[in-house]
C-alpha cells in the first residue's frame, strides 16, 4: 500500500478466486492502516488516496511493483511480508512503514 495526495484506484479485473482469497487475509490490515489514518485526520478519498498492490504470492513481482510506486512519489510506502526487503532496496528517501517492525516495537514496548 502507499498514500499519496490524489485518489488513484488500482486492480485486477480478472483476479482468480484463490487470489482474491489471499488478498482477503490482509484486508484487516488495510482496514487498521485507514483507522489509523482516520484518527490522524486523513480520510481516503478525501485528502488521502491509498494506492495498492499485488504480487498475487509471486515473490518476484515486488521489485516491479515498488519501483511503479517510488516513480509516482508516492508519501510513504506501507510493505507486508516480504515486500519490505523490495521497498527498502528501492528507496531510501520515501519513508516505509512495516507490519513486522510494528509487531517487534509494539512486543518491545510490552516487556519494557
Amino acid at each position: 500500500m502507499a498514500a499519496r495526495g490524489t485518489r488513484t484506484a488500482a486492480g485486477d479485473a480478472g483476479d482468480r478466486v484463490s487470489q482474491r482469497a489471499d488478498r482477503s487475509r490482509f484486508a484487516y490490515l488495510a482496514d487498521a492502516f485507514r483507522q489509523g489514518l482516520g484518527q490522524a485526520g486523513y480520510v481516503e478519498g478525501e485528502n488521502v488516496a491509498i494506492e495498492y498492490r499485488w504480487a498475487d504470492g509471486q515473490a518476484d513481482r515486488l521489485p516491479a511493483l515498488v519501483d511503479d510506486l517510488v516513480r509516482r512519489r508516492v508519501a510513504v510506502l506501507v510493505a507486508t511480508g516480504g515486500s519490505h526487503f523490495a521497498a527498502t532496496a528501492a528507496t531510501t528517501t520515501i519513508p516505509i512503514v512495516s507490519r513486522s517492525a510494528l509487531i517487534r516495537s509494539s512486543r518491545a514496548s510490552r516487556r519494557a
